[in-house]
């Protein structure tokens, strides 16, 4: 009964793990973790180590996600500094193309 249990708890931290691994959005990253944070501590629990599975839960499911979120949350907030902004694209101002100037000859005629 106990093997099953283990086996049972090995196959949903391992479910839980690859989930996080594959998940890109930093917040559902964090929920992901937090369900891993659990399922390390059932695991724990099963194994007779109900202390690990105390500090499991305090760290790995409440406060390592939380920290996670809020760390996303104030780099989302932040303004970009100036140096980091893409360059502003200017249209160029419309000039009449100059044309050069030819000097005049002696008898007032340009050039031939």
């Amino acid at each position: 009964m106990v093997d099953g249990l283990i086996v049972i708890s090995l196959v949903l931290v391992a479910i839980a793990a690859t989930t996080a691994v594959v998940v890109r959005d930093p917040s559902r990253q964090a929920l992901v973790l937090s369900m891993l944070g659990l399922t390390l501590a059932v695991l724990f629990i099963v194994l007779q180590a109900p202390d690990v599975a105390l500090s499991q839960l305090a760290v790995g499911s409440a406060l390592t996600p939380l920290l996670l979120l809020l760390s996303v949350q104030k780099v989302r907030r932040r303004p970009l500094s100036p140096s980091l902004r893409e360059p502003e694209t200017r249209e160029p101002e419309s000039r009449e193309p100059e044309t050069p100037e030819r000097p005049a000859d002696s008898d007032g005629e340009g050039t031939r």
